[in-house]
């Protein structure tokens, strides 16, 4: 069938058809068709959608991504035919059915999810299989593998290559901004590709936009890496082990982490960026990731293993993660206080300890320290001013000002003062409810949005003592952070009343 095509400006691979005219292809929602440009040959296959209303009969609603492979001008003819489904949705089944998959049957998938050859709800199968039927170790490296084969890859001409990961969880860990310049300040190369934020209040790329650019090819990553020791990007602009990036905005809905894919996915982006040595920083406690150290050896002794098979040297830390990391949670506020222990402050505590002791272990891997001698060096770098000064190379190679302060840095105008209900200690800070807080004012998209704490676990503080500051770049925002804080109440005084029951007096 030959019909007039009509661009629609829509982000996504697919085409709409009119009822009538699928019916007489003989396509429904959800499957495929093959779209042929009469004028050149060229070929695609897109998915169909119906309506009876926006494409009328005889016209073929193509979208602008479709288009982007097509070629074909408004009005333009185009054939259309009913298209055949691919073998990965036999090997998506098999997953479902709990049936291990092989390394063929993987990659075939990961080929399809970067081509686009699955739908959303297809990739979304994939993922919930793998959530329900846990990859084995076999078919972990398997999927790391093809994320790594279908993507670009970097390969340096010297070694030792550093990189490191958290896991998440913990809001405010921003240690990548004194990891990074430590160690590329010690001799060695780490090239940082980090993620913006999914479910947290900042990611890495999210707080480095707040400095300079993010999004770079992986050859230029690897330029600048080459001339300064590190950078600080983000992957997704890179097109390393880019089938990750489609899962993770798959799982997004569903607030789901699948190990098997978790895993994957970190050692993917490692091994793309040509890293042989890799520090996992896995934070535990009770609202993270990792409830328990016996769930975080366990997950640790995975990324080892993996590391193995993928001829990387990985180490693990399990750190401490009941609280945040330092008192800043969002882009600005979590910036300002890297920029601050950069500058040569000592606190907090939290967040200069936790760095020092990842860049320590990476620094004792490379041969730089002796075996428990990684922190004493780390701290001198620090503490001199070398790893300021490379900060500065960095934000400057990727096209901010080297000359930013932290006083440059200001957050939002719209501010809310949280204050002790009770006098006594603070017994409880809920991370889920601070990162939820902190996304309720705006963050990440509102670089000036997130949470100032001043009070942490253990510390005594009298009735009126400020406990945290909610900022917002607008004021709506605000507003709602605050009644969401009355709800959630994410920082616990010894003695404060948590409700009243019955909330209305009886008659």
């Amino acid at each position: 069938m030959k019909l007039a095509a009509k661009i629609l400006d829509i982000a996504t691979r697919g085409v709409l058809l009119n009822r009538l005219d699928a019916r007489n292809i003989g396509v429904m929602n959800g499957d495929r068709v093959q779209l042929i440009n009469p004028k050149d040959g060229m070929s695609v296959t897109a998915f169909v959608e119906t309506t009876s209303t926006i494409a009328q009969q005889g016209t073929l609603g193509v979208y602008r991504i479709t288009n982007e492979r097509l070629h074909v001008e408004e009005g333009a003819e185009i054939e259309i035919r009913e298209a055949g489904r691919p073998a990965s949705l036999d090997f998506i089944k098999k997953k479902m059915d709990g049936i291990k998959l092989s390394k063929e049957e993987t990659l075939t998938i990961v080929k399809d999810i970067v081509r686009d050859e699955i739908s959303a709800a297809e990739l979304t199968a994939y993922i919930t299989a793998s959530y329900i039927n846990p990859l084995d170790m076999d078919e972990i490296e398997y999927l790391t593998r093809a994320m790594v084969e279908t993507g670009e890859q970097i390969q340096f001409a010297s070694r030792p290559i550093v990189d490191k990961h958290s896991i998440g969880g913990v809001p405010g860990n921003k240690i990548t901004f004194l990891v990074v310049p430590i160690i590329a300040a010690s001799g060695l190369k780490i090239p940082k590709t980090s993620s913006r934020a999914i479910t947290g209040a900042g990611g890495t790329a999210d707080l480095m936009e707040v400095l300079s650019f993010v999004e770079f090819t992986s050859s230029e990553v690897q330029k600048m890496t080459d001339k300064v020791g590190g950078c600080i990007v983000w992957g997704g602009a890179t097109n390393i082990a880019p089938a990750d990036d489609r899962i993770i905005i798959q799982e997004y809905p569903f607030k789901i982490d699948a190990r098997g894919q978790m895993l994957a996915s970190v050692m993917a982006k490692k091994f793309a960026v040509g890293a042989n040595l890799v520090v996992i920083d896995i934070p535990v406690g009770q609202n993270t990731k990792v409830p328990n150290i016996q769930e975080g050896r366990k997950l640790a002794r995975e990324f080892i293993e993996l590391g193995e098979r993928l001829g990387m040297k990985v180490e693990c830390a399990l750190t401490y993660g009941d609280t945040p990391v330092g008192h800043s949670i969002g882009p600005k506020l979590e910036v300002m206080e890297a920029l601050m222990v950069l500058e040569g402050s000592p606190e907090p505590n939290s967040f200069v300890q936790k760095s020092l002791s990842i860049a320590g272990i990476a620094l004792e891997m490379a041969g730089k320290a002796p075996r428990g001698g990684g922190v004493a060096m780390a701290q001198e770098i620090l503490t001199s001013g070398k790893a300021l000064e490379k900060m500065r190379q960095i934000i400057e190679i990727q096209g901010g000002d080297p000359n930013v302060k932290s006083t440059d840095i200001v957050p939002g105008e719209h501010q809310f003062v949280v204050r002790a209900p009770a006098s006594g200690y603070v017994i409880e800070m809920n991370n889920r409810s601070l990162i939820t807080l902190a996304r309720t004012a705006g963050a990440p998209q509102d670089r000036g949005a997130g949470i100032l704490l001043h009070a942490k676990k253990g510390k005594l503080v009298k009735v009126g003592d400020p406990l945290f500051t909610i900022f917002a770049d607008r004021n709506w925002r605000l507003q709602n952070a605050i009644e969401e804080g009355r709800r959630l109440m994410p920082v616990l005084v010894e003695g404060m009343l948590l409700d009243r029951i019955p909330s209305v007096p009886e008659m």
